[in-house]
């Protein structure tokens, strides 16, 4: 494993710091929705003008095209700047715009990655559904090819920023008596389109970033079909070759911040001298330590090789599981004070409330455990 860097890598990780300390925004994301849209679109056009948008899209995209290390360099940076994260900017990013750069016509292309990297288009992802979670092959909303359109019915749930978006990237059954991973399709999905319904969803932290999307009728041309009828799932799991493992890092330095400040704050108020307080503080300070040294040595791995390894599965489970006793240690060091809670209040209390979604959204904790199994134990398969 090499974890060292080169003088050019250090010379970068100083712009970065220096560009970073110069224009990340004073005020926090806002709590109001709408306002928070405007705030995410002002960030991502900030970025984009800059030249710090898209960091791991090829330059012939608009991209920075960054070398892994790089990466890693801006993403340790950028957290430890306290720089914003891009909210609603979040799926077209990191999903949507990979996902075309792939396998998109030069047309779609076109039209659609500039408008996501300026943050000028909110994209949503419509993957799950209330019978198909974690398990995309389930799906069972459907398009019905009829002339030159896609005649969609069907549902969708835990749709991030459905509310707001402009497009989505949908996954649908187009191929009827099919089943499974056959006869799906990837297309996009114009939010704005008639026979659309968005039901946003009231987490109990008090957000409504998640909603209900319903379809009925809904005409979408085939001329958005991304990577031909029938390549749906081989669209979809394209995207992940975007990810070379570095999509935790901001995570892990956040977590580094953390469990720093809850040392500081058990001393503070005496918690400390609780010995059950102290061994917990001192095992997630080590786990907090280990979890990074498995993603330098991943990283390491993906620039040897080129591809990630399903190393990755033990890396996001370890991480999200530890994100969750943080949150847990914070609030128990507040006491009886957090019964007082109201969204917006306490930053420790609404972390610890969303962090329970920490283990479910992208892959759940289940799933990545059978990956760990099968590809890294060789274990049977548990289905």
């Amino acid at each position: 494993m090499d974890i060292g860097f080169s003088l050019e890598e250090t010379r970068f990780r100083e712009a970065c710091r220096d560009w970073l300390h110069a224009h990340v925004p004073a005020e926090k994301r806002p709590l109001n929705a709408a306002d928070a849209i405007d705030f995410d679109k002002a960030w991502q056009r900030r970025l984009f003008d800059a030249g710090w948008a898209g960091i791991n899209w090829p330059t012939d995209y608009g991209g920075r095209g960054l070398s892994i290390v790089q990466q890693v360099v801006w993403l340790e940076e950028y957290a430890k700047a306290h720089a914003p994260w891009i909210g609603a900017n979040f799926v077209g990013i990191n999903h949507g715009g990979p996902t075309l750069i792939l396998n998109a016509s030069e047309a779609q292309k076109a039209y659609h990655l500039p408008r996501i990297l300026k943050g000028e288009a909110i994209w949503c992802q419509g993957f799950s559904e209330p019978g198909a979670g974690s398990d995309l092959a389930g799906i069972k909303t459907r398009g019905r090819i009829e002339g030159d359109e896609l005649i969609v019915n069907g549902s969708k749930i835990w749709t991030s920023f459905a509310h707001v978006a402009d497009w989505q990237e949908l996954v649908l059954r187009t191929e009827d008596g099919s089943r499974r991973h056959a006869g799906l399709s990837w297309v996009i999905c114009d939010m704005h389109a008639p026979g659309i319904t968005v039901r946003p969803i009231r987490k109990m932290s008090g957000q409504t970033e998640f909603a209900e999307v319903f379809y009925d009728d809904v005409r979408i041309p085939l001329a958005n079909v991304v990577g031909g009828l029938g390549n749906g799932w081989k669209v979809a799991m394209s995207t992940l070759s975007f990810e070379r493992g570095t999509g935790f890092i901001a995570d892990q330095v956040k977590q580094s911040q953390e469990i720093e400040e809850l040392i500081a704050a058990a001393r503070a108020n005496g918690m400390m001298k609780d010995d059950r307080v102290a061994d917990q503080l001192a095992q997630m300070r080590a786990e907090v330590a280990a979890v990074r040294a498995m993603t330098y040595r991943n990283i390491s791995h993906v620039v040897r090789t080129g591809q990630p390894g399903a190393e990755a599965s033990v890396i996001r489970l370890f991480t999200s599981e530890l994100g969750q006793r943080l949150e847990r240690m914070a609030v128990l060091l507040k006491g009886a004070d957090i019964l007082d809670f109201r969204y917006g209040d306490d930053d420790a209390v609404a972390d610890y409330l969303r962090g329970f979604a920490a283990t479910i959204a992208g892959g759940s904790a289940q799933i990545q455990r059978d990956i760990i199994g099968e590809r890294l134990l060789g274990l049977p398969k548990s289905r």
